[in-house]
């Protein structure tokens, strides 16, 4: 047993001895590590939080137990219906290590599964009733949540952050972008029209989870059951609308984020209806009129956000997303762009599913 580990371990308020600590998953931001005990306690994941990704770890992990308390309070299994954050022995929710690192516990939930993708309308209906459920358990949870990423999803950030890369050109790229760049500029007023909604209260601000892929939903190993939503780091405070247009662009996308053959990238109506069915199973009766009709805009605006962000780091000359080769990031924004396209040429149909669920 790695003996740096067992002695961070033993930083927390377990239950039982330490058997074994065992890497777990190949997270890209955090560490992970499943610590198991003797006899019949429970195990328990401990991570080494990434503070250059969230450069405030106390507030996250605050986020993280205000969250998790109220939802506690609602469900019948505290201990298997949400994460349970355990403590340091001297009652923190997080422990620094003498090299600066930070790091935290939760309870392992026994007798789960989670699916890496969402290959199937069953599993997107699933999926849409994973966060469907989390965003209707924190519905009336209205204190202020502290700002982990800053500017997450705010399309007037990211149009500051955009105008400043064009200016700059520090690849000197722009040039040969022309098209590419009106992508981004014809939108504009559309997106920032509907980020006003969300400043102005207009659309209201909700818990979110900001990260809605189908592996952060945990599943009952027997029944295949939604359990509940996993790896809170990323919860703020925004619109939930975000949440979903963040799963339909990986859910209803038929082909990679990253395909070179745009020919297979579109919209899948059927992943869209699956989704928004199986999310409104759990939302439908505490989504307000103007989150309703936003619904199926949401899936353009986080799909545009993408694009634009993509392509702002390939003007950038490739500083934040990792590349696997010199053109990655064009080659991502024009995939998100026939996604983009693929979603606005669908658009009446999938407002009118929405309506059709009303």
């Amino acid at each position: 047993m790695n003996t740096k580990l067992y002695n961070i371990a033993q930083q927390f308020a377990l239950e039982g001895a330490i058997a074994d600590i065992k890497a777990l998953g190949d997270g890209f931001i955090n560490d992970t590590f499943i610590v198991k005990t003797e006899g019949t306690t429970p195990d328990y994941i401990l991570q080494r939080k990434n503070h250059i990704v969230f450069p405030d770890v106390p507030a996250m992990m605050d986020n993280i137990r205000r969250v998790t308390e109220h939802i506690k309070a609602k469900v019948e299994n505290p201990l298997r219906d949400t994460l349970t954050v355990v403590p340091t022995t001297d009652g923190a929710l997080y422990y620094k290590d003498e090299a600066g690192n930070f790091w935290a516990v939760c309870l392992f939930i026994e007798n789960t599964t989670t699916y890496d993708r969402a290959d199937s309308t069953a599993l997107a209906y699933q999926g849409g009733k994973g966060i469907g459920r989390f965003q209707a358990q924190l519905a009336d949870f209205t204190e202020p949540l502290a700002e982990v990423i800053k500017g997450f999803h705010n399309m007037r950030y990211r149009f500051e952050q955009w105008d400043e890369a064009v200016k700059a050109d520090k690849a000197g790229r722009v040039a040969s972008l022309t098209e590419e760049i009106g992508w981004i500029e014809s939108r504009r007023e559309e997106m920032l029209g509907f980020w006003s909604l969300v400043e102005n209260g207009t659309i209201p601000t909700r818990v979110t989870h900001n990260d809605t892929k189908i592996s952060n939903i945990l599943f009952d190993a027997d029944t295949k059951d939604v359990l509940c939503a996993i790896d809170l780091d990323t919860v703020m405070s925004s619109t939930s609308l975000n949440d979903v247009g963040d799963a339909l662009r990986s859910y209803t996308n038929t082909g990679a984020e990253d395909d070179p053959d745009l020919e297979k990238v579109s919209m899948s109506l059927d992943m869209f209806r699956a989704y928004i069915e199986g999310y409104l199973s759990e939302r439908a009766a505490t989504l307000s009129e103007s989150e309703w009709e936003w619904l199926a805009f949401s899936g353009r605006f986080i799909t545009f956000e993408q694009v634009l962000r993509f392509l702002m780091d390939y003007i950038d000359g490739d500083k934040y997303y990792k590349i696997k080769y010199p053109e990655h990031n064009l080659v991502r924004t024009r995939a998100q762009y026939k996604l983009l396209q693929s979603m606005e040429e669908q658009y009446d149909q999938m407002v009118a599913i929405v309506n059709g669920l009303k």
